[in-house]
């Protein structure tokens, strides 16, 4: 049967990947993130790994705020925007934009500034990453049949997570071959707002037209007409999820995984840098990136065991068997503080993650309209970045300055457990058709276009 899964697996993804369109999008998908990666990393160098610093969960709270608390600021705007604008065009333009804003970052790093501005720049820039990074997942329906939409998202969001850490790796090691200086961490930036041009260069070969969205939703008006009906269509996005029972409750399984794994990761770094090697920032920056290494793994094993799983689990069962798993590796391994045991973490933690990841997408994708994606995307990147904020904002209050703190850990044991109990609760069997809520009416766009059939259809 193994055999036969991987066989399965092997075909959908040579499928995916004979799409020529498809691997366009995904080569600029894979550039990209690994600039996010190397841009992440060079700002959590900048604030862990200084020779000169001793990091707080405080301060490390307020870097994953600026990092990932942006597209909470941003997303009502990116969706209405994602709806009407040209995707392939949000991919290219973004590049000098983030590039604009790399080189500003770094100036501000160079000058050993920890201050309001360098965090005003690290927010917008991190606000435009994840606006492209929510057009990826929008546009990917457009380039992968129908059928194939969970093999697409495993390897996309898989590879690209794979890709991001690969980043991080790389600029953890040009920060300590730097001397873990303000100066290298702004070197690391510049590496990255290079991949963000490389991105960029991919995706001009694109047609402009490839992405949508289609000639029904897509309206050549001004932009302050745009931002006009920012407030009503995220109305109009997030009561379309929230009416759906399965879009709906991917939404709960991801948002209570992201704000239980904040904490979580916010400590692993902690204790890396104050615990496990408290005055060897070198040495604990070179174990951090076996860390990612593992964490990267994890991803690659959610990609190869994902789709052969919901073909035999229903999703929501699937969903719920993750987050439990989160839940055990947490209390057991969790609460051991040793740093073999949070390697298993770290890989257990992101293979559950993403696991969760690609499910979610996927439901997601198959039961929102086109014309809705935009707008439930950003909604959906929303919730995922506060919560993950917001999470980690919550426990530093209550977090060691070393990260050993046994009471979080278990609080975070505990919440995953009671997340996977919830989110089986609430997603509930799937109806063989759409329910009547479904076709409700009030969800139709400002417009008045009504959801189509597909997007009526919800996935178990």
């Amino acid at each position: 049967m193994t055999e036969g899964r991987r066989s399965k697996f092997g075909a959908d993804l040579r499928t995916v990947l004979a799409e020529r369109d498809f691997r366009k999008l995904f080569w600029t998908r894979l550039v990209s993130q690994t600039g996010d990666g190397i841009i992440t990393a060079a700002v959590g160098t900048y604030v862990f790994f200084n020779a000169s610093t001793f990091p707080s969960p405080l301060a490390g709270a307020a870097a994953f705020a600026v990092l990932y608390l942006p597209y909470s600021l941003i997303g009502p705007f990116a969706g209405v925007l994602i709806d009407r604008w040209s995707r392939r065009q949000i991919l290219v333009w973004s590049a000098p934009i983030r590039g604009l804003l790399v080189v500003v970052t770094a100036a501000l790093m160079v000058s050993n500034d920890r201050g309001v501005p360098l965090y005003i720049a690290v927010l917008i820039l991190s606000g435009v990453s994840r606006f492209l990074l929510s057009t990826l997942s929008v546009a990917l329906p457009h380039v992968t049949p129908a059928q194939k939409l969970v093999v697409a998202n495993a390897v996309s969001d898989t590879l690209g997570g794979m890709m991001s850490a690969l980043g991080g790796i790389v600029a953890l090691g040009i920060n300590a071959a730097t001397g873990d200086t303000e100066r290298g961490a702004a070197v690391t930036m510049l590496v990255g707002g290079g991949c963000y041009v490389a991105g960029s260069l991919l995706a001009t070969v694109m047609p402009k037209d490839l992405l949508g969205p289609g000639p029904a939703h897509a309206r050549a008006v001004r932009l302050a007409d745009d931002l006009a009906d920012v407030l009503s269509g995220l109305v109009a996005g997030a009561r379309y999820v929230l009416r759906r029972r399965a879009p709906r409750s991917a939404l709960f399984a991801t948002s209570a995984y992201s704000f239980l794994f904040g904490p979580l990761f916010l400590m692993t770094v902690l204790l890396y840098r104050n615990y496990f090697y408290p005055g060897h920032v070198t040495v604990a920056e070179s174990h951090v990136g076996r860390l990612a290494v593992l964490s990267a793994v994890g991803y690659v094993c959610a990609a190869l065991i994902t789709p052969p799983a919901t073909r035999h689990l229903s999703k929501r069962a699937w969903i719920t068997l993750m987050l439990v798993v989160a839940g055990v590796v947490a209390a057991v391994l969790g609460e051991t503080f040793n740093e073999f045991g949070y390697l298993a973490v770290g890989f257990l933690m992101y293979l559950a993650r993403q696991s969760v990841a690609i499910t979610s997408v996927t439901i997601l994708q198959e039961g929102i309209e086109d014309g809705f994606r935009g707008r439930v995307f950003a909604f959906y990147d929303m919730l995922y970045n506060a919560a993950y904020a917001a999470g980690a904002a919550l426990f530093a209050v209550f977090m060691a300055s070393d990260g050993k703190s046994p009471a979080v850990v278990a609080v975070v044991a505990a919440g995953f457990l009671v997340a996977a109990v919830a989110y089986w609760l609430s997603a509930g069997p799937s109806p063989a058709g759409g329910s009547p809520a479904d076709a409700s009416p009030a969800d139709a766009s400002p417009a008045g276009r009504s959801p189509s059939a597909e997007a009526q259809r919800s996935s178990s």
